[in-house]
């Protein structure tokens, strides 16, 4: 089969190869890759900024149909349209395995980074990681699902977003653009915040409900909070850009005890005021990936038509153009690139 291997560690260093179809385990289900979306970390490992094993087939966002289960598997048959979690391995056994956290497992291998992905023409994984694609929901859209599900559970499980918050959503790419849509979905008013260089993605936006978007080059926010907030400020932001500048505005623009959630990844270390973290008492949370709750509302949110999903996607290539896909997600000339083996 076809598979976008990352062949050794250092920058670069991925070929498309002909790889052998992966045997299916007792406990396994084998899905046929319908399309796969270009993640952030797939960039990070490219560029040799993120913990992976060599080689590997890179990408862990998928839509696909299951082609065969392994001899213990229940629940699941031939023919199921799926999407997948991405903890291929872990211990089961630590605290965090036990509280549902799988993700933060010490022992986790994820697809695409210690356990082969789905930048692939067939892939495996476990059984308690599938999830049926609702009915009325496209296979198209469905790929987008593992993102989604990020953000529902930074936007919903860490943020804890009510109706009539104020939220402030920091860098328009495909993750800013779906916390925006969750966001309105929990009855938030959404201020957009960007740069000079995210007029599209501006237009974007507004197409998907924000009550504001605001070019921080050119403008700045704090009025449209004062106002919105009665000089209070943000109830909560949700950092998607991974920006030092867009990080430190953004505890300039919370409330007094605001909530300030970090999704967006950092290619470099940021420097904070810490003082102005205590003397504001903001409650200032990272976030990873996702858990069995936010997986099941992203999906029951995909079969209520609340969240366009295909409004995030620019691009649909082969996999054949990865390298195309690659540049376009690197040089931000898009917004969701997605891949089709």
């Amino acid at each position: 089969m076809k598979a976008l291997v990352k062949t050794s560690k250092g920058v670069g260093n991925i070929r498309l190869l002909e790889e052998p179809v992966p045997a299916t385990g007792d406990n396994q289900v084998k899905v046929k890759v319908e399309y796969a979306g270009i993640c952030g970390t797939d960039l990070h490992i490219m560029l040799d900024e993120y913990d992976y094993a060599v080689p590997v087939i890179l990408g862990h966002e998928a839509s696909g149909t299951v082609v065969e289960i392994g001899k213990n598997v229940k629940n699941i048959k031939v023919g199921d349209k799926v999407v997948t979690e991405t903890n291929a391995v872990v211990c089961g056994e630590c605290s965090l395995c036990r509280a549902g956290r799988f993700c933060l497992c010490p022992e986790r291998k994820a697809l695409g980074q210690k356990y082969n992905g789905v930048f692939a023409e067939y892939f495996v994984i476990g059984q308690e990681n599938v999830y049926e694609i609702p009915k009325n929901v496209d296979m198209l859209s469905a790929a987008v699902s593992e993102p989604l599900a990020c953000v529902v559970h930074a936007v919903c499980e860490r943020s804890k977003i009510l109706a009539g918050d104020v939220v402030i959503v920091s860098g328009p790419g495909p993750i800013g653009l779906l916390s925006l849509q969750v966001a309105k979905a929990e009855g938030a008013k959404v201020v957009v915040l960007g740069t000079s260089s995210d007029e599209k993605r501006f237009l974007k936006a507004k197409e998907l409900g924000a009550d504001y978007v605001v070019d921080v080059e050119k403008d700045d926010p704090a009025d449209i909070i004062r106002e919105e907030t009665g000089g209070e400020g943000a109830d909560v932001l949700i950092e998607c850009s991974g920006a030092g500048p867009a990080v430190r505005k953004g505890i300039d623009l919370l409330k007094k005890r605001g909530i300030f959630t970090q999704i967006g990844l950092f290619s470099k270390d940021v420097t904070l005021d810490f003082n102005k973290i205590c003397f504001k008492e903001i409650n200032l949370f990272g976030c990873l990936s996702k858990t069995d709750f936010s997986w099941r509302k992203t999906l029951q949110l995909l079969k209520e038509n609340k969240i366009d999903a295909r409004s995030v996607i620019s691009d649909i290539l082969p996999l054949e153009e990865w390298e195309k896909g690659f540049r376009i997600a690197q040089e931000k000339g898009g917004l969701k690139v997605i891949l089709k083996p």
